[in-house]
């Protein structure tokens, strides 16, 4: 411990998570910065807001398709020769989409940092368009969609995603379907870089052994030749309002069910803390939560259950899943039901409270322990539109909650018991 407060004191490691802003063709590009000097690496991420699966309107998988095209390296170098050029200098570059975000990830070490940047530069000016590329990319995207076919998981959860968002971007699989994988063209990929990849859609996120001059100067270089464009807000889609049922049958020797309810609450709800101990309770906290503890520990219906919520600026819900036998299908689907109606109306125990305290206050040095945990934690704060320190606060106030406000919170929620389910049965 003394060892350790010296090398504080000393500034031979930093651990602070700080947000700052760069001057880049006159944007104001926030950038969320950390220096840890323990290892000789630097971490850095370019994100490009409102700019993932949700933006596919119109084909269905072009995000992540772009995103693969960008992993296909330079047009002028192609895609083994970039990779080859990188692997030599132990430089990391890839592309990946999300639902909300599109991220250009690059990592080396600290020698080669100007190096890695250049690279990133090349391909934010040259990307790999080659009829080459985008033909494998499409046959390998075809042969990941056969496959899951028989991925009953997979199935139930996106005709869980299809009938709650029904008619909406968010039914759409983020992989897309195999009509639409096949329509994608170059000028799909093109169009969706010139919209997306641009200026006023950035967040910088960087963490390691480097200071916080030297990645103002160097980010500022790298991404001054991106286009300035236009940041648009994000659309919120509403969970459907009727409550619905699908069954697929497959030959299969388990049943597969999936659930999702509203849950009436955005992502910067200053209640949600609230929402993330009444979950846990329910279902999020493995044994001992509601859900286990009736299908799997008394019931011996399932291996396991769980329900989570999900907060994004795009939607707001929760979802849970479980496998049975064949012949339960029917008792475990009407177990959920009483088991969610039980938590509505009566809400949760002072004990179940204090022990879901102390997990959540307890595990926390876990969550924080790593530079990329602190830095995706303080990007999400700030992503949320909250500012620096918010899930420290979060965490006062779970510690400080009671379980009258706690179960007046649970009781309030009434829309979580129009329950529709997504099962795959034989």
């Amino acid at each position: 411990m003394r060892i350790f407060l010296t090398l504080l004191v000393l500034g031979q490691i930093l651990m602070a998570t700080i947000i700052d802003k760069i001057e880049i063709n006159g944007v104001s590009v926030p950038l969320i910065y950390e220096e840890d000097r323990r290892l000789p690496i630097v971490n850095t991420q370019v994100v490009f807001k409102n700019s993932g699966s949700i933006t596919d309107t119109k084909k269905a998988g072009l995000a992540k398709f772009s995103a693969k095209v960008l992993n296909e390296g330079t047009a002028s170098l192609g895609s083994n020769a970039f990779a080859e050029a990188l692997e030599s200098k132990a430089i990391h570059i890839s592309a990946t989409a999300g639902s909300e975000t599109f991220v250009l990830d690059v990592s080396s070490l600290k020698d080669e940092y100007t190096n890695s940047l250049k690279y990133l530069e090349m391909l934010l000016k040259d990307p790999n368009y080659s009829k080459e590329s985008m033909s494998k990319i499409k046959t390998m995207t075809l042969g990941s969609l056969s496959r899951k076919e028989n991925d009953f998981d997979y199935i139930a959860g996106r005709e869980l995603k299809r009938l709650m968002f029904e008619g909406t971007v968010l039914a759409n699989p983020p992989s897309g379907t195999k009509e639409s994988i096949a329509s994608i063209e170059v000028a799909d990929i093109k169009s969706f870089v010139k919209k997306h990849m641009v200026l006023s859609r950035v967040i910088i996120v960087v963490g390691g052994d480097i200071s916080l001059d030297e990645v103002k100067k160097n980010m500022k270089k790298v991404l001054s030749s991106l286009r300035v464009g236009k940041d648009e807000a994000i659309e919120y889609f509403e969970v459907t309002k009727t409550v619905k049922e699908s069954i697929l049958k497959r030959e299969t020797e388990q049943a597969y069910i999936y659930f999702g309810t509203p849950y009436n609450m955005k992502v910067d709800d200053e209640e949600y803390y609230k929402a993330r101990v009444a979950t846990f309770i329910l279902g999020t906290g493995g044994f001992g939560s509601r859900l286990m503890e009736e299908i799997r520990v008394k019931r011996g219906l399932a291996y396991s259950a769980y329900a989570r919520v999900h907060m994004s600026k795009s939607s707001g819900y929760m979802s849970g899943y479980l496998q049975t036998k064949l012949d339960s299908m029917d008792e475990a689907k009407k177990t959920v039901s009483e088991v969610i109606n039980s938590f509505v109306k009566n809400g949760v125990t002072k004990d179940e409270l204090e022990q879901t305290k102390k997990f959540l206050l307890g595990s926390e040095p876990l969550r924080v322990e790593t530079m990329s945990q602190r830095l995706s934690r303080t990007f999400m704060d700030y992503y949320k539109g909250f500012g620096a320190g918010h899930s420290q606060a979060e965490l006062e106030k779970i510690k400080n909650l009671k379980l009258k406000d706690l179960n007046k919170f649970i009781k309030s929620h009434t829309e979580i018991l129009d329950i529709t389910y997504a099962i795959v049965t034989k």
